[in-house]
Parts: structure tokens; C-alpha cells; sequence
């Protein structure tokens, strides 16, 4: 497998439910809608409804489609066109298609919870599944690993002193100066792909999942140390998160292929995208706020209307995956980079080539515009810092021994952190160039070596 993928495809030993089953009555919400929403509303939602039937809510899946026959007729599961169709016996008539079947004891439950009425136990029979499945409780994380786990987030406290840092089922804090470990926030999915501190650095927002499973921004309390509430849950891993210049929203692209909107602290939805036809890998606000741009899988990069979510542009001059984006301080540039090892730089108001970096050996990861240069790391091994306009090779920063997934920069202390695939933080001093911290970020396997 590409390790490009291996940041979505390293779940193991999940069960099928975040809950345990309960001894009582079944429940629509808790142990139902979970399944719907990981089997089938792919197939079956607002991109698209094969067969015309939609069961993304409660309210959508009473609805016949196609067939005309009832998917749910509450006490009878031998009358209910949808306990038909999931234990077929037909792989080509079954459902999920080209999906393993579900096990024996989750049709025995769709089976029960029909027989017992077929009833609604969520807020609002209109609301999506994925906003009614109650709060998956995540395992904690290992005391002590085992083995190194891959940094796929950083992030610098607003003031330097602190890193951030994605772990197994946790977020870590570290001192950057000296390597020690400070805090280890619990209560978070298997895997963390984007963090972003609040300006104030009160708060920290971290964006991630279980692969496959589920995804979700939390919002986590820095000052107690926890996580404060989720701000929205969704089918599958978040991706990137990013604040808004005035730090009063949260951008997110997510393994859904949406990119959604969500206002701070409350979380509501303000607005929701569904253009891209792949996962949505990376985000970015322009300078003043007023537009976001986008990178996918489905191999373009984009401009939408911050304010509407209205499509404005679409670059495709990749021809194959793209991993991150981002705005050029003034604005007037959208800088997009992934698997073709360029990053194309081109117009926001009519996306045009104007440009492009090179001299990348492998695929490009990340992209960062920060302190008046371009930041970018890849499976080469080398964190890259650019000028502005791309054009000067400042310094590149090599001596990682595997795949650079994540970097940092806080140019007020003239610092980068840079994670690797290997588990290890570098450190460097910007306005050297030299390394001055190495650990290894999981604990138990924490190694700090002064340089």
C-alpha cells in the first residue's frame, strides 16, 4: 500500500459498533443508525440514492424507493424490504454491495428492533444519522508504547511554548525546547490528522477518526486539559481543520468528500460543500477571510465563496491527486501540491497557471504559508522552505529517515517542527537552519537528545 494511504487505513481491531449491545429494548440510534451510516449511506444519501432511496435519516429511510416496497413495516421484519435485501443470499442483490455481509447478531438486531416496533429514540426524525448516533466513547490510549506511532499533526501554541502532537486515541502537548512531555489529552478517535490552536490559545480544535468508522472535530479545553465537547461527527475521518482569519469559524475537508463551515465555540453547520467526488485532503481561508480553497483526491484543488459556498474556480492542472493547498500571503495566489512532486502556483480569481515549484523527489504532503515563505514536506524525506512567490529555494532541512507527514512554524521564535512516519519531532531553528531538538513522540519511546 502507498503510505499516502496508510494515514487512512490503519485501523485495527475496532469493533463494529461504538457501543455495547444492550440487554434491553433495541435502539434506533444507538445501535442501528451506526450501521446505516458506516454500510450505507454512501449509496444511499444526498451525492447519492441508488435504487431513488435515501436512508441518511430516520424520515428518508420509511420512504419506498425504486422497488415501491416498504423498507421498514414496523412489527414485522418478514414484511420489511430492507431485512430482505441485507441477508440475500445473492452477493449481486445483497446489500451492502461489494461489501463483505454484516455479521449474524447485527441482522438478528435489525430483525429485533423491527419485531419491537421499528421506533425512533433520536431528537428529530429529519436529522441526519450522523448527528443522532450518540457519542462513540474511544478506548484509552496505551500507557506506554510499544512501537513508534507516525506524527500526522503538529501544531505550535500561539506563544511557541507548547507543540502539539496527534497520538493513538489522544492528543500530546510538548515542550519544544527541551522535549519533555507536558500534558496527554484522552477521549479522541485512533487517529488525529489536523490540529489548529485558537488564536488566544485557550482552545485547540483536532480533526480525525477511525478509518472507515467514523470521523470527528473536537474541541478541546487547553486550560483543563480535555475535551470540551465534539463540534460535529461524520461519516468518515476529518482530514484538515483550519480557523478562519478572525478565528470565529473552523474549516474542515474530511474522507466524506465534503468540506463543511462550522462556527466557534457552538459548532454549528453555517455551511456545508459537496463538490468534490473524492476525498477532500486540505483547506485554507484566504488573508482576508472571504474565499476557501480546497485539494482532493478526485485530482483538483478549488475556490469557493467563503460567505455561500459557491463554486468560483476549479484548478485541474494536477492530473492526479491533490494533498494540501494553500492562499499566498497577499491573497492573489493559491498554492496546491500532492502526488505529481510540483506545487502549482496560480491566480484565485481565474485559476491560472502562473508558476510552479519543483526539485521534489516523491510526493508532497503538506503545504504551509507562514511567515512570508512557503513551507512543504514529503515522502522525499525534506521539510522545503520557499520565498513567497516561490521562486528561491531558502533552506531545504533534511535528516529525517522517513516520510515528513506534518510540520509546524512559528516564526516569532524562528521554529519548525517536522513529524515523520517513523514517529520522530525535529526541531529546527529557521534562521540557521540547524536541528536543535529530536524526540520520538510516543510515550515510553520518548528519546530528547540536545543538539
Amino acid at each position: 500500500m502507498h503510505r499516502s494511504l496508510i494515514l487512512f487505513a490503519t485501523a485495527v481491531g475496532v469493533p463494529l459498533f461504538g457501543f455495547a449491545q444492550p440487554a434491553g429494548r433495541a435502539s434506533f440510534a444507538r445501535d442501528i443508525a451506526p450501521v446505516l451510516q458506516r454500510k450505507c449511506v454512501t449509496c444511499h444519501g444526498p451525492d447519492k440514492q441508488k435504487g431513488n432511496f435515501r436512508l441518511d435519516s430516520f424520515e428518508a429511510l420509511l420512504r419506498a424507493g425504486t422497488s415501491k416496497l416498504a423498507p421498514i413495516a414496523a412489527g414485522k421484519p418478514e414484511s420489511s424490504h430492507l431485512v430482505k435485501l441485507i441477508n440475500e443470499k445473492d452477493p449481486d442483490e445483497r446489500m451492502p454491495q461489494k461489501d463483505d455481509p454484516l455479521p449474524a447478531a447485527t441482522l438478528a438486531l435489525f430483525a429485533r428492533w423491527i419485531r419491537e416496533g421499528a421506533e425512533f429514540d433520536g431528537p428529530d426524525r429529519r436529522a441526519p444519522l450522523a448527528s443522532i448516533i450518540p457519542k462513540r466513547q474511544h478506548p484509552a490510549p496505551p500507557e506506554v508504547y510499544k512501537l513508534p506511532l507516525p506524527v500526522l499533526a503538529l501544531a505550535f501554541s500561539p506563544d511557541g511554548s507548547q507543540l502539539a502532537a496527534g497520538g493513538y486515541n489522544e492528543v500530546m502537548v510538548w515542550n519544544p525546547a527541551d522535549g519533555r512531555l507536558l500534558r496527554r489529552i484522552r477521549g479522541l478517535p485512533q487517529r488525529t490528522q489536523a490540529l489548529a490552536w485558537s488564536a488566544d490559545g485557550a482552545w485547540l480544535a483536532a480533526g480525525g477518526g477511525d478509518p472507515g468508522q467514523g470521523g470527528e472535530l473536537a474541541w478541546i479545553d487547553m486550560k483543563k486539559g480535555e475535551v470540551a465537547r465534539v463540534l460535529v461527527s461524520l461519516p468518515d475521518v476529518v482530514l484538515d481543520v483550519k480557523f478562519s482569519p478572525d478565528g470565529t469559524q473552523l474549516a474542515l475537508g474530511a474522507a466524506d468528500n465534503s468540506i463543511r463551515v462550522l462556527e466557534v465555540p457552538s459548532g454549528r453547520e453555517r455551511l456545508r460543500i459537496d463538490q468534490h467526488a473524492d476525498w477532500v485532503m486540505g483547506v485554507a481561508w484566504s488573508p482576508d477571510g472571504t474565499e476557501l480553497a480546497s485539494a482532493s483526491r478526485d485530482r483538483s484543488a478549488r475556490v469557493f465563496d467563503a460567505r455561500t459556498g459557491a463554486l468560483e474556480h476549479s484548478y485541474l492542472g494536477h492530473n492526479i491527486a491533490v494533498f494540501s493547498v494553500a492562499f499566498s500571503p497577499d491573497g492573489k495566489s493559491v498554492l496546491s501540491a500532492g502526488r505529481d512532486k510540483r506545487v502549482h502556483i496560480w491566480t484565485a480569481k481565474d485559476a491560472r497557471k502562473t508558476g510552479e515549484i519543483s526539485g521534489f523527489d516523491d510526493d508532497i504532503v503538506r503545504l504551509a504559508v507562514a511567515g512570508g515563505h512557503v513551507w512543504s514536506c514529503g515522502a522525499d524525506k525534506i521539510v522545503r522552505q520557499h520565498s513567497a512567490d516561490g521562486a528561491t529555494l531558502v533552506r531545504a532541512y533534511a535528516g529525517h529517515a522517513d516520510w515528513v507527514y506534518s510540520l509546524a512554524v512559528h516564526p516569532a521564535s524562528q521554529r519548525l517542527a517536522s513529524g515523520s512516519f517513523d514517529g520522530r519531532v525535529r526541531i529546527w531553528d529557521t534562521g540557521s537552519g540547524n536541528l536543535v531538538r529530536e524526540f520520538i513522540a510516543s510515550p515510553g519511546l520518548h528519546m530528547a537528545e540536545r543538539k
